[in-house]
């Protein structure tokens, strides 16, 4: 190895795990370990209730953020360990934690994550950078999507105009002209898998549809559709961003309209959804695109994806033919972020972001003395 090593943690919107990546940064970014950690049922719980607006208590709060940071801590310590890597060969880690509540609109803007980054640097002895989001709202941006540049360095081609899809809990896209004098770009389309998996562990009791089967049992009800994609967020220009506090089933029953009588059925309406919000708001705010790659959860939903290629009516494909494991891309992320703020460079893109400037972000939690 040329280059200095960090990793990547977060546990996304859908709540389904720590995603923690091992990468090697130096000319280029390189990938030397992945895996997930499946979060105690018990944290999961608390941190899917602390993500709905009104489950606001602070006891639970501080709980949950202590709770979550050691858990990060052990899973670094393990995940180290597996690949025969100690901690003195690592930079720092980037912990994005958990989001709980994202509010970038309204008079007073706020974003939250939560994951105690000091447990995380006392566990692993690691030099740690956290917080990352709230620097670029200071600036007046939306502290999100905060992956586009690092989309950029792994897959921007000056062949063709792409589009990288991220689908967890929530969808998001990052923009890639093959012009190099053009900005990138980036926003969050809307739901991912978060309102499906709501659904189904709701109506059946199991924590996602697994490769799509159930929602393709169902028919999609055009009438609840439209209804659907009524909701104004869909219809604001970027910069935006958008969260579970949005997205959630208690959105969903209060929209006045009467669910389907088969539960498949709106499955299968929500995957339609996720899939014709995305293509809408390609169509809408880049129609020079030309491809389409997709990480994350959702590219393993056979039914989604083969409703997004038919929506889109563009090649759709996944990162991992691009040669990067589409489960660790958002880890890879955090990792180059923290690599980009000890290296005192900016991690931001004001281009998607909206923010007034390019920053240095997060804030450093510096490891035990070596």
């Amino acid at each position: 190895m040329t280059g200095r090593l960090y990793v990547g943690a977060i546990s996304g919107t859908s709540v389904d795990g720590l995603d923690l990546a091992l990468l090697e940064v130096d000319e280029a970014p390189r990938l030397h370990g992945a895996r997930t950690f499946d979060l105690p049922e018990a944290l999961r719980g608390t941190l899917l209730s602390l993500g709905q607006p009104g489950n606001d208590d602070i006891d639970t709060l501080g709980r949950a953020d202590r709770a979550l940071g050691s858990f990060i801590g052990d899973a670094v310590n393990d995940f180290l360990d597996e690949h025969s890597v100690t901690a003195g060969n690592v930079t720092a880690i980037g912990s994005h934690g958990q989001t709980v509540r994202h509010r970038p609109e309204g008079d007073q803007p706020f974003t939250l994550q939560i994951g105690d980054p000091n447990r995380i640097a006392e566990r692993t002895g690691i030099t740690t950078v956290a917080d990352f989001r709230r620097r670029d709202m200071a600036a007046g941006g939306q502290g999100a999507p905060l992956v586009p540049p690092f989309h950029e360095a792994l897959f921007r081609s000056s062949n063709e105009d792409r589009a990288v899809l991220n689908i967890g809990g929530i969808a998001n896209l990052t923009l890639l002209p093959a012009d190099s004098a053009r900005p990138i770009s980036g926003f969050d389309t809307g739901p991912g898998n978060g309102l499906m998996d709501e659904w189904i562990q709701k109506t059946r009791q199991e924590p996602f549809d697994q490769q799509g089967a159930w929602a393709a049992e169902g028919q999609v009800n055009d009438e609840l559709l439209k209804v659907l994609l009524a909701d104004a967020y869909l219809h604001r220009p970027p910069p935006k961003s958008t969260g579970r506090e949005h997205y959630n089933l208690q959105w969903l029953a209060s929209l006045n309209s009467e669910l389907p009588a088969g539960a498949a059925d709106t499955q299968a309406t929500l995957c339609a959804f996720t899939a014709e919000s995305v293509a809408q708001a390609l169509h809408r705010w880049a129609p020079g695109i030309r491809r389409v790659l997709v990480c994350g959860g959702g590219r393993l939903n056979r039914t989604l994806m083969q409703a997004l290629s038919e929506s889109a009516n563009l090649p759709v494909t996944t990162t991992d033919a691009e040669g990067f494991d589409g489960d660790s891309i958002e880890a890879a992320a955090f990792a180059w972020l923290a690599h980009q703020t000890i290296s005192g460079l900016p991690g931001n893109e004001p281009s998607v972001s909206g923010a007034s400037g390019y920053r240095v972000l997060g804030a450093v939690y510096p490891g035990l003395p070596r």
